[in-house]
């Protein structure tokens, strides 16, 4: 088995962990009668393990190594579905299982998509394609995620222990990569910036004005879009789904995933190296999906709920490639972990939305939430737009021209010998 492949199932396992909740919130409600907030609340409560998880775990592996931070993201892993299956005995249980979900999926965005872009590379694997990095690393995200999702939600409606059993499932399937992480080879020996520990959280190359004005713009719209689709929608459709709304919301789940998955391969025709042409594309997909999630509240139609979830899917499966490729160009090796960290930080900050619109609509027709949502979202997209073509990291063959100094044009370091690269990191930075 190829190392990256190993790396990949450890990320699969984590983005499982993160979305097993999802289709369940309506079963929360209705079993153990938890307010509709509460249940986007918990949603929430995986942000704030996630987040700091997300700007720690890749800059400190970075230093250390992405073995033992990838080894303690999959021991959160296995508590967070711990204290999921405790759920029913109180609702501490399940606020502080998301808590530990958010790490985990925090660490193997970070430090998991870094190990799997430099597994697929060099010694590791020679035949791989320059991007595949980036697809296999979003892949298993989505397919873990999707998973996830698809056995929580039709264990929830058919099977026995519905509370229990999904996260006693993802238990067994965990353990062996306690092991299996233990013996994958460092993509890269671990160094990072020198001096005390602390400086090693500084990720340099966040100040790129590539990843400024372009990135971080569209980031909060990938799983904004998703919490709003699959996490969200469902819950306003259950006069209209009845005693089927568990297969609802997994089906929802499942139709955002999956086309996120299914699209992905695809997904590096809309990229381009001289415009974030694919991040335009995505975010103005997205909008479309929750302006068709708007419309399926307002007529309580599911069949346009799931319409809108395949929107979505699109446009989530071409933003996270556009995205990290994006993010693999401007980074330097010393602080690849980090910037992806910084990234889905981001992106993450997305599945807030629910929480936010639930404690809104109270005062405010949802419609009118979602319309300025949507406003919100145009608005980033004319940012992005603009500065599309700027900025961009300069051609690698431009730089070696110029004896490894940095184009006049651009913000990107050449790979030009170990360490040559990130040197230069801090000066790229300025652009």
């Amino acid at each position: 088995m190829k190392p990256w492949i190993a790396a990949w199932g450890a990320v699969f396992v984590c983005s499982w962990a993160g979305n097993q909740f999802s289709p369940l919130l309506l079963m929360y409600e209705d079993r153990e009668h938890f307010s509709s907030l509460l249940v986007n609340i918990f949603l929430g409560v995986y942000v704030l393990g996630l987040a700091p998880a997300l700007l720690l775990a890749g800059s400190l592996s970075d230093r250390h190594g992405r073995r033992p931070l990838m080894l303690v993201g999959v021991l959160a892993a296995l508590i967070g579905s711990i204290l999921l299956a405790l759920g029913p005995t109180g609702a501490l249980f399940l606020a502080l299982g998301r808590l530990f979900s958010g790490i985990s999926v925090g660490i193997a965005m970070a430090v998991g998509n870094a190990w799997i872009k430099e597994l697929s590379q060099g010694r590791f694997d020679p035949g791989a394609a320059e991007d595949s990095g980036a697809r296999r690393a979003s892949l298993a995200f989505t397919t873990g995620s999707a998973a996830g999702a698809l056995l929580a939600g039709l264990v929830a409606q058919w099977g026995p222990l519905p509370e229990v059993l999904p996260f006693l499932v993802h238990l067994a399937l965990t353990v062996p990569f306690l092991v299996i992480v233990a013996r994958l080879p460092e993509g890269r020996v671990p160094g990072g910036l020198p001096g005390p520990w602390w400086r090693q959280l500084g990720v340099p190359s966040a100040g790129h004005r590539r990843f400024t004005r372009v990135v971080l713009l569209g980031a909060p719209w990938i799983f904004g879009s998703a919490a709003i689709g699959y996490g969200y929608l469902p819950t306003q459709l259950a006069g209209a789904t009845g005693t089927w709304g568990l297969v609802c919301a997994t089906a929802a789940t499942v139709i955002a995933l999956g086309v996120s998955s299914a699209i992905q391969p695809l997904a590096q025709r809309a990229h381009s190296l001289e415009s974030a042409r694919g991040l335009v594309a995505a975010v103005g997909i997205m909008l479309l999906g929750i302006a068709a999630v708007a419309l399926a509240i307002r007529t309580q139609s599911v069949a346009i709920g799931l319409g809108a979830n395949v929107v979505i899917g699109v446009g989530m499966g071409i933003a996270l490639v556009s995205s990290l490729l994006e993010v693999q160009r401007i980074a330097g090796s010393r602080d690849l972990a980090g910037l992806t960290g910084v990234f889905y930080a981001a992106a993450y900050a997305g599945f807030l939305a629910p929480a936010v619109i639930a404690a809104v609509a109270h005062l405010v027709d949802v419609q009118v939430v979602l319309a300025v949502i949507v406003a919100l979202g145009a608005v980033c997209w004319v940012g992005i737009l603009v500065s599309s073509r700027r900025h961009l990291p300069a051609d690698e063959r431009h730089l070696a021209a110029d004896g490894g100094h940095l184009a006049a044009d651009g913000g990107h370091l050449p790979a030009d010998g170990p360490g040559a690269r990130e040197d230069r990191l801090v000066a790229a930075t300025d652009r």
